[in-house]
């Protein structure tokens, strides 16, 4: 399966608040609004899945395309990705029984046309 995200990739660990739960009187962290749009922006370009959700072991790759040279971190990048494709039910889950490899994933240029490129193919 092929999925592409004509968007400028975001981590979700480098945007992130500090906000006071008031249930548990206790400080939180959550996602920036800047993220969670993105997440919320990502839906359009995520397919319906015309059959079940990947629940076997499978390898995702990920090619981000970023608009600048501004050093970023793969790991953040790819963390986002699979947190949002578990999240759109492309992924049952996101840990090492279902995404058993990251093979091919990479950070490349593209000031014209960021994005990120999946590639999601069964072990």
């Amino acid at each position: 399966m092929h999925i592409t995200i004509p968007l400028a990739p975001i981590s979700k660990k480098n945007h992130s608040q500090i906000i006071w739960n008031k249930a548990t009187k206790k400080p939180m962290i959550i996602p920036s609004k800047q993220y969670r749009d993105y997440e919320k922006v990502c839906a359009e370009f995520i397919p319906q899945m015309p059959f079940n959700t990947f629940d076997c072991p499978v390898n995702v790759e990920c090619v981000y395309y970023m608009p600048t040279h501004r050093r970023v971190d793969l790991s953040n990048l790819v963390n986002a990705t699979l947190d949002i494709l578990v999240k759109y039910e492309i992924l049952l889950d996101d840990n090492s029984n279902i995404v058993a490899s990251l093979d091919g994933s990479k950070v490349l240029y593209s000031k014209e046309n960021p994005r990120t490129e999946i590639e999601i193919t069964e072990l």
